[in-house]
């Protein structure tokens, strides 16, 4: 009889919930992609609804509920910082501790209060993982090493904000730590917050904005904000930071040290801007190098896994698998804390019932294809029912279909098999476009996804074929790794001029042959693609090439700013008619859009998201 275990992330953000059975990951989702409401946060009833159906069970078949966290642990941090604070963090102090005094240091009743409410069976009770082991447990246990070094950076979980752990077998070794307030996660957060972009959700945009500056802040921010060691060990200098008190991130200082106010959202960005996102951007990797070194001679392995929000850090993960100083690495897709969910449970299952997915090739993650799927049958219902025109293609004739209209430019919605878990859109909700087209970039950016023009869009390319357009030989799987495009596809200016910063000039050159995918630094976050992670795209991809003789299509995840990733038939034909998506594909079925009928809406992306 299969044993399964469920885990549970929520009450902070990005909640999510992840089911195992007998070692094996085979249902996970984030709450968000059920309500509709971005990083949600609520205890997540949907996404486990949609764990328990995914497998026909009910909470009585469940042997182990697992949190994600220790709150006991949290709320002594909690406590400890607002001390620490004195009279400064007295508003925060009123206004937070109460909510820990009432549920959340016990957070683990509230939680089998909730599934009670479900009214899907009498679950076991709750048992509490720890923040870093859930993260560790996320990145070494689905991962294809039966050793590995593991590394877990982000913000900060109970008191750990760095994490190295020894991964043997079965088993999880904590090594070494940083802990609170030190923290690169928040270091990075500061300057989100400072550039004008939202903690939690804007770190990618700084990520994005940094290779149009150059690092002139590096320096200042090692010599006042950061001590790196020559261990890979850092601490922060408090003095410029104010999250230990609860109100904000930065204060008056952190503005006078960096020569201004922190930037309104929505208000013009200057070389300025550009030029901290590069800084901290290089710091960033810096740290995170020299803790990865440190990783390895700590722990003696060669292979190394990474979780934690900091691992979403595709640039930093770059430089480290261009570094050659690793066998092979291994990052967790949902590496923030929504996989948090999946590693609480994964580190109880695989005591049970070890990890069976060593046995064969790659990783446990299904390619991180573990969301809700929707039959051809229930998409024709839906479609049937409210009026909507389609047509229904068969096998490789859908392929060549949409291949053919992507060749002749058009943006098709690409919503096919079981959704992804993780932030990133790995080509089941996708928004696919041809990257050979200089002025594609800018037409997604601004009339389908509504978002700055400078964010840069990442390539999906068969594996087979990666390195004849990108400087990388290995899987990429997951998106999570950045590479320069290879030399033969670069165009070089022709004017001889170096331009930094978000220029109208800077910003219409063709840096490759594949323009739409490569940034002005030349880079790109790469996703390979085989038959065995995703057969309908790798198929749709060779549809392409047979057409184009190009193996590589853009690919964006299938929503628009400030909404999460569509999840239902529903959520993507709302998608597609409030933005200006040429065609939409679901399943078996193709809708253009000048066949629809007109689409009552009242919902005004471009005034709704103005301040996301």
């Amino acid at each position: 009889m299969s044993i399964y275990t469920l885990g549970i992330s929520s009450f902070y953000h990005d909640s999510a919930a992840a089911l195992i059975k007998d070692g094996i990951p085979v249902a996970a989702a984030q709450e968000e992609r059920f309500s509709r409401i971005r990083h949600d946060s609520s205890f997540p009833r949907e996404a486990i609804k949609f764990c328990l159906d995914a497998e026909n069970i009910s909470l009585g078949d469940i042997s182990s509920v697992v949190y994600y966290e220790d709150s006991k642990q949290k709320f002594h941090r909690v406590i400890s910082s607002f001390a620490s604070a004195g009279v400064k963090g007295a508003m925060a102090f009123v206004r937070i501790f109460p909510e820990w005094v009432k549920w959340k240091r016990n957070v683990l009743l509230r939680i089998d209060n909730e599934l009670a409410h479900l009214k899907r069976g009498v679950a076991p009770k709750t048992i509490a993982s720890q923040h870093h082991r859930s993260h560790a447990a996320s990145a070494f246990f689905p991962s294809p090493f039966k050793r590995a070094a593991v590394l877990c950076i982000d913000g900060v979980g109970e008191w750990q904000t760095t994490s190295i752990w020894r991964g043997n077998s079965n088993s999880l070794e904590l090594i070494n730590s940083i802990y609170y307030p030190h923290s690169v996660g928040l270091l990075y957060s500061a300057f989100t917050y400072y550039c004008g972009f939202k903690i939690d959700s804007g770190e990618y945009k700084l990520m994005g904005l940094a290779p149009y500056g150059s690092p002139v802040y590096a320096n200042l921010i090692k010599s006042e904000l950061i001590n790196i060691r020559v261990d890979g060990s850092f601490t922060l200098n408090m003095d410029y930071f104010e999250f230990i008190r609860g109100e904000k991130m930065i204060g008056n200082k952190f503005e006078q040290l960096l020569g201004g106010p922190v930037r309104k959202p929505e208000s013009p960005i200057t070389q300025r801007h550009c030029d901290l996102a590069a800084s901290v951007q290089k710091v960033t990797e810096e740290v995170v190098f020299g803790l990865a070194i440190a990783a390895m001679e700590q722990t003696g392995e060669k292979n190394l896994c990474l979780a934690g929000g900091v691992a979403l850090n595709c640039v930093a993960n770059g430089v480290l698998n261009r570094s050659g100083k690793f066998a092979s690495i291994w990052i967790q897709p949902a590496a923030g804390d929504a996989g948090c969910a999946l590693g609480a449970a994964l580190d109880v299952s695989v005591s049970q019932s070890g990890r069976p997915h060593l046995q064969m090739n790659g990783d446990a993650m299904q390619g991180a294809l573990l969301g809700p799927r929707f039959s051809d049958e229930e998409i024709e219902n839906f479609l049937t029912k409210n009026n909507y025109h389609f047509e229904k293609f068969h096998d490789d004739f859908l392929y060549d279909e949409v291949a053919n209209h992507l060749s002749n430019g058009s943006v098709v919605g690409w919503f096919n098999g079981r959704m992804e878990f993780g932030p990133r859109a790995l080509g089941a909700r996708s928004i696919l476009a041809d990257p050979r087209d200089p002025e594609m970039q800018k037409r997604i950016n601004l009339k389908v996804k509504f978002r700055e023009s400078f964010r840069p869009f990442a390539p999906s390319v068969l594996l087979e074929e990666v390195h004849n357009y990108f400087d990388m030989k290995e899987e990429s799987p997951y998106m999570l790794i950045v590479s320069d495009v290879a030399n033969h596809i670069k165009i070089e200016p022709q004017d001889n001029l170096i331009e930094i910063g978000i220029t109208p000039g800077r910003m219409k050159k063709t840096h490759s042959k594949l323009p739409a995918i490569t940034h002005v630094d030349f880079s790109a976050r790469v996703q390979t693609v085989t038959e065995d992670s995703n057969l309908p795209f790798s198929k749709l991809l060779r549809s392409f090439k047979k057409k184009t003789g190009c193996s590589v299509l853009v690919n964006t995840s299938f929503n628009v700013r400030g909404e999460p990733i569509v999840c239902t038939p529903k959520n993507a034909y709302e998608c597609f008619m409030r933005s200006e998506i040429d065609m939409l594909v679901l399943g078996s079925f193709i809708l253009k859009r000048a066949n629809q009928p007109k689409f009552k809406d009242e919902f005004d992306l471009r005034g709704e998201m103005v301040h996301d």
